[in-house]
C-alpha cells in the first residue's frame, strides 16, 4: 500500500463550479477538505464556457431532482454573492412569441413556473412571457470566488493535479496524483464533470456513462454602445431549450448554444455548421445582430449522462464515494443546492457541522473576459477580437 503525503477527511475531485460549490460548503460547516483539479486553475471546463445565466427554474420538470437543486440555489445564492462579491446582472429574461401556437407554449410555461413557485408574467400587449428572476453572472468569478471562500475557511486546493488512481487503504481511501502524492481521506467526492464517469470506475463504480454535449456560441458587439439589458428566450423543444441571446457582464451578445452530441472529450472546437444553426435564430430574436460579424465564438462541453441526469449519490460500489455527476447545462445555477445536498450525504461518515456564514473573499480582477479566457485556452487558434 502506498504512503500518502497529505490527509483530508474529504476530497472533491473537480474544479468546475460544482466542485467549488461543494468546497465551499463543507468547508464552511467545518470540515477538512480538499479540492483536485487537474486543469492549472478552476473553472476551465463547463463551467467557464456556459452562458454565464443564473436560472430560476421556471421551466424545469416539477418534481425532478435537477429541479429542486436548481429552487433550493436560487433560495441560497443571493446571500452567498453579496458575501462573495460576485458581479450580478438583474436582467431578468422575455420569451415573446412569434406564431400562434407559441400563445400556448407561454401559458404552459406560466403553468409550469406557478407549480414551481418562481414569479413569471405574461404581459397583455404582446403574450411575452416574462421572468424577472433570470440573471446574469460570471461564471469563473463565481468559481474562483467560491474557492477563495473556502480556502478563506481552511479547506485546501491543489491545482495541476491529475487523479490517476484510488486505493483501498481500510476505512480510508488513498487518491493517487500523478505527481506521485497520494492523499488518505474518509470521502471523495466526484464532481470530476466529463470525467466523472473515469473516476468512478477508479474504485469499481461502472454504474453510469458520461458523453459530451457541445454548446457552441457566438459572441457579438451592437454599433454605438448599444447594450442588450435583458434575455431573449426561444419558443422551447423537448430537446433543448433553443438558442438564446443574453447579454454578458462585459457589454457584449452573446447567442447560443447549440446541442451537438459527441464521443470525444477533448474536442472544444467550434464546429462550421454552428454558425448555420445559430445565427439565423439569433437574428430572429434580434434583429440588430444581423449584418455584424461575430467577435469571438467558444464551444462548452456539458457532461451529459447516457439515460442519466443530476446524480447525485452516495455509491453502490463503495460507500466512501459521493458521485456527482451528469450535471449538465443547468449545473452553475444549481450548483449550491447540490452542495448542500452533498454535505448531507457526506454526513453519514463523517461530522459535518451547521453551515456558517460565506467569507468575504478579495478577488483579482479578471484581466479579460470569462468567455474570452476560457476559449482561447480550449482553442488556442480561435480568433477573438480585441
Amino acid at each position: 500500500m502506498t504512503t500518502p503525503t497529505s490527509s483530508a477527511q474529504i476530497v472533491v475531485i473537480g474544479g468546475g463550479v460544482v466542485g467549488a460549490a461543494v468546497l465551499h460548503e463543507l468547508a464552511h460547516r467545518g470540515v477538512d477538505a480538499m479540492l483536485i483539479e487537474a486543469e492549472p486553475d478552476v473553472a476551465y471546463a463547463a463551467s467557464g464556457t456556459n452562458s454565464g445565466i443564473l436560472h430560476t427554474g421556471f421551466d424545469s420538470t416539477p418534481g425532478e431532482l435537477e429541479t429542486a437543486m436548481i429552487l433550493r440555489s436560487a433560495e441560497l445564492r443571493p446571500a452567498v454573492m453579496r458575501a462573495l462579491g460576485v458581479p450580478v446582472m438583474h436582467a431578468g429574461a422575455r420569451l415573446v412569441p412569434k406564431r400562434d401556437s407559441d400563445h400556448e407554449t407561454v401559458r404552459a410555461l406560466a403553468d409550469n413556473a406557478t407549480r414551481n413557485g418562481v414569479d413569471v408574467e405574461i404581459r397583455a400587449s404582446d403574450g411575452a412571457l416574462l421572468v424577472p428572476g433570470e440573471h446574469v453572472t460570471d461564471p469563473v468569478a463565481y468559481t474562483r470566488a467560491l474557492v477563495a471562500s473556502a480556502e478563506a475557511a481552511g479547506a485546501v486546493v491543489r491545482t495541476a493535479a491529475r487523479v490517476v488512481g484510488m486505493e483501498d487503504a481500510g476505512s480510508r481511501l488513498h487518491v493517487r496524483l500523478a505527481d506521485g502524492a497520494v492523499i488518505e481521506c474518509e470521502l471523495v467526492v466526484n464532481a470530476a464533470g466529463l470525467r466523472a464517469d473515469d473516476i468512478a470506475r477508479m474504485i469499481g463504480d461502472a454504474s453510469f456513462e458520461i458523453y459530451a454535449r457541445k454548446g457552441e456560441f457566438f459572441v457579438f458587439e451592437l454599433p454605438g454602445g448599444t447594450l442588450l439589458d435583458h434575455i431573449l428566450l426561444p419558443v422551447p423543444t423537448p430537446r433543448t431549450k433553443g438558442v438564446l441571446v443574453f447579454p454578458t457582464l462585459d457589454g457584449r451578445v452573446v447567442a447560443g448554444p447549440t446541442a451537438h452530441d459527441q464521443d470525444d472529450k477533448d474536442d472544444w472546437s467550434v464546429r462550421p455548421a454552428a454558425a448555420a444553426e445559430i445565427l439565423p435564430k439569433a437574428f430572429a430574436q434580434l434583429p440588430a445582430l444581423e449584418g455584424l460579424t461575430p467577435v469571438a465564438s467558444y464551444a462548452g462541453l456539458r457532461p451529459a449522462g447516457r439515460d442519466a441526469n443530476y446524480i447525485i449519490e452516495t455509491s453502490t460500489a463503495d460507500a466512501r464515494l459521493i458521485n456527482v455527476a451528469a450535471i449538465r447545462s443547468t449545473g452553475l445555477s444549481a450548483s449550491l443546492g447540490i452542495a448542500e445536498r452533498v454535505a448531507e450525504l457526506a454526513g453519514a461518515r463523517v461530522a459535518v457541522g451547521e453551515r456558517r456564514a460565506a467569507t468575504p473573499t478579495d478577488l483579482e480582477p479578471a484581466r479579460s473576459p470569462w468567455w474570452r479566457r476560457t476559449a482561447e485556452r480550449r482553442a488556442p487558434g480561435v480568433e477573438v477580437a480585441s
